[in-house]
């Protein structure tokens, strides 16, 4: 004898994800993704879809692929430094967390620096570059580079600078990713100053010079002027330390 099995209804074809509702999901997706991202402690600074929170000069910043974004060309070039302020506060001693992506020419992050008119700044920047110089050099403006990559200088309250080598600068170099994502780090607590790529130190600087040394200040993305190029940061969170 034969039991009848029950009958199993049949379920109606799985339809394919329209294009709009696809990208939704996979927005969401990414968002989940970056939010489980977040390091304890951290506060993101950028959400991803637009530049709330931010401000800078009109027509140059923009968001694009998740991403904040600027770009020179032969058609628009870029005639003066410009950079994207942001309005989150201004932090002191910090560890500030990115990943940033250059084509071509320079760009940097600001901190503990002094808002100037014409979204121009004046202070500490992490520098980056599509080059061999200053790709994880502390640069600031009214000295130029006070650490270089492969340094460790420690400059008195008189100016007077002591450096130490802690690495090849050209040994140090080949972690920075060219023309793809690379993971900056700035971790700043007192006079110490501490810059990271992709989780190698390529530069330290312990500042007490007189006037100079800044101990908070604004964040700010540089456009750079010069050739064509095209920069490009995500995953911006901040963690500020007592």
């Amino acid at each position: 004898m034969h039991l009848a099995l029950p009958s199993t209804p049949m379920r109606a074809p799985l339809r394919p994800l329209t294009a709009p509702l696809a990208l939704a999901v996979l927005g969401a997706l990414c968002l989940s993704a970056a939010a489980a991202e977040l390091e304890e402690g951290f506060t993101s600074m950028f959400n991803g879809k637009d530049l709330t929170g931010w401000e800078g000069k009109p027509g140059w910043w923009y968001v694009e692929d998740g991403c904040i974004t600027s770009q020179s060309t032969l058609e628009k070039p870029c005639p003066t430094a410009h950079y994207l302020m942001w309005r989150g506060g201004k932090p002191g001693d910090f560890d500030l967390r990115l990943e940033y992506r250059l084509v071509g020419g320079n760009s940097g992050i600001q901190f503990r620096s002094r808002e100037l008119p014409n979204w121009d700044t004046s202070g500490y920047q992490a520098d980056m570059e599509d080059g061999t110089q200053w790709s994880g050099c502390l640069f600031e403006h009214a000295r130029g580079g006070v650490s270089m990559r492969g340094q460790n200088v420690v400059i008195d309250a008189d100016g007077k600078r002591q450096v130490t080598a802690m690495g090849d600068p050209q040994e140090l170099l080949k972690h920075v990713n060219h023309h793809d994502w690379n993971r900056y780090r700035i971790l700043a607590r007192g006079s110490e100053i501490t810059l990271e790529i992709n989780g190698v130190v390529m530069c330290q600087a312990i500042d007490r010079q007189a006037g100079l040394a800044a101990k908070d200040g604004v964040i700010a993305l540089q456009m750079h002027p010069g050739p064509p190029m095209k920069v490009q940061f995500r995953h911006l969170r901040i963690k500020q330390l007592e």
